[in-house]
């Protein structure tokens, strides 16, 4: 199939718009950021909490029944934000999608491929139809500043511009798009400084969609954060984080979310990569699996610690899902599985209980707050990360290593307390029963040591709330099912 076949000559599709979406009402409208500045809600107030996963080269190495086949299995585990790229990082602008498309005419900016952007509509189309938010990346950054990777670097601020008030109009009327700038590289690096490329890019999306459009930047891995170098861009929105793979376990990622949350003006933030799992132990740009892999504990040791340290959401992230390893494609630093055996790896399963155990209590609210472990604080590991809500009706303290700690229970005004353990591994959960809020309150939690993490969930009995039954999901080969399990709906999970 010619890549060419369908040209659109230099943006006169300005004002194209998409087939409309089926007859079911967005739920709660667009997203945007809570009064307080720290969290996202819909517009009629709704609470949002960010649970995504990166598929980075979904419009590039999908057919639309696999972009289908994934997109069930996301909604199912509960992720709401599908991380995914437009011009592709993996030579993007020349590979041939699996239907014999390129996005861009001769790798111009102003001539899109109408052919390709079908599929990405149908991609945001098919993902409304599931209440799933596209985190939508125009570009990944080697097409702006190559660095490394393949490029070229085809962007200028005039077409920057162009370009992203094309996308704009053609998507201002969906409600389901996050726009993300950036993809994976610094807005400043040395002596090149590319901001005055996204701002032209953001411009010309915010000017498109009347100012409705939701924006962030995704940065590169490492000790970095778009705080530090374009926090007070009008066009930012959402900090976004890359605690990454390439600095071994447990990056101090809840020090970055802290930091980021202390700053003026007040903006959300979130790790928007953690490290993947099944990606190997070992600094870029080797990646040599010889020190093993990141499993699911990794994972969740760094998702519940940057939530419970105050971040916005969490987006997950599997080593062949990102890239959508199979047999027809040449494996990236060392992946040992296709994506398709990936989508139910256990890290996947699990984060979908954190999202369900936040939004099983008020949480738009949420203050971090380190004075309530009193005692059995560690660090790297060890590190334990603690909140509670503005009422002071609930806390939460996230134990990555099993042990005995003491917590202070006079942040609750509360007369009567309930505890109980929570399992981020299994959405188990152990009832205490009553607790005393006399001061300082000794537990162990129920198994000790690496890879027994647990969650302790203290109540203001008062406030009525209830011990989650989680939603479960097993894969077939899962010890716990022997066959694809269907969702307890005990608690719900909002879309």
């Amino acid at each position: 199939m010619c890549p060419l076949r369908s040209l659109i000559p230099a943006f006169v599709a300005l004002t194209i718009t998409v087939a409309a979406y089926g007859q079911e009402k967005w739920p709660h409208g667009r997203l945007q950021v809570t009064p307080d500045g720290h969290y996202l809600q819909y517009e009629d107030g709704s609470p949002f909490f960010w649970l995504g996963d990166t598929a980075w080269e979904l419009f590039h190495r999908l057919t639309k029944e696999e972009i289908q086949h994934y997109l069930d299995n996301r909604k199912a585990k509960g992720f709401n934000v599908i991380q995914a790229v437009i011009l592709a990082e993996m030579d993007g602008l020349h590979r041939l999608n699996q239907y014999g498309d390129v996005p861009l005419i001769n790798q111009h900016p102003e001539k899109p491929n109408e052919s390709y952007f079908q599929l990405v509509d149908d991609v945001i189309a098919s993902a409304y139809e599931r209440k799933l938010f596209i985190g939508l990346l125009p570009t990944w950054g080697d097409k702006v500043t190559r660095m490394w990777g393949v490029g070229p670097e085809i962007f200028t601020t005039e077409n920057a511009y162009r370009y992203g008030n094309w996308l704009g109009n053609r998507y201002k009327d969906r409600e389901n798009i996050i726009w993300i700038l950036g993809g994976d590289r610094p807005a400043i690096h040395d002596s090149v400084d590319t901001r005055p490329i996204w701002q032209a890019m953001a411009k010309g999306i915010l000017e498109a969609t009347d100012g409705k459009a939701l924006l962030s930047y995704h940065i590169s891995g490492g000790a970095h954060s778009t705080s530090q170098q374009i926090h007070d861009e009008p066009w930012l929105h959402i900090n976004m984080m890359q605690s990454g793979h390439g600095s071994g376990h447990d990056v101090p990622v809840w020090e970055w979310i802290t930091r980021d949350r202390a700053l003026t003006p007040t903006k959300p933030t979130l790790d928007s990569e953690p490290n993947y799992e099944d990606h190997p132990v070992n600094p870029w740009p080797n990646w040599d699996p010889k020190n093993g892999y990141f499993d699911d504990y990794d994972v969740r040791k760094q998702t519940y610690r940057s939530v419970f340290a105050g971040a916005c959401g969490v987006t997950y992230g599997h080593h062949s899902i990102w890239q959508f390893w199979s047999e027809r494609e040449e494996k990236i630093n060392h992946a040992n599985r296709y994506w398709t055996e990936a989508l139910d790896r256990p890290g996947a399963f699990q984060v979908g209980y954190l999202r369900q155990l936040i939004e099983s209590r008020p949480f738009v609210d949420r203050l971090p707050d380190q004075t309530i472990v009193v005692d059995g604080q560690g660090e790297k590991g060890q590190h334990i990360r603690a909140f509670k809500d503005g009422k002071g009706s609930y806390l939460m303290v996230y134990i990555p290593l099993g042990g005995t700690i003491a917590v202070n229970t006079l942040v609750l005004k509360a007369d009567t307390l309930r505890g109980w353990w929570f399992n981020p591994a299994t959405a188990e959960t152990i009832d205490l029963g009553t607790l005393s809020r006399g001061g300082e309150l000794q537990l162990t939690t129920p198994t000790q040591g690496l890879n027994n993490d647990w969650v302790l969930v203290i109540d203001d009995v008062a406030a009525g709330y209830p011990i989650p039954v989680f939603s479960t999901f097993f894969s077939p080969n899962s010890p716990k099912a022997s066959t694809l399990a269907p969702p307890v709906h005990s608690i719900a999970v909002r879309n």
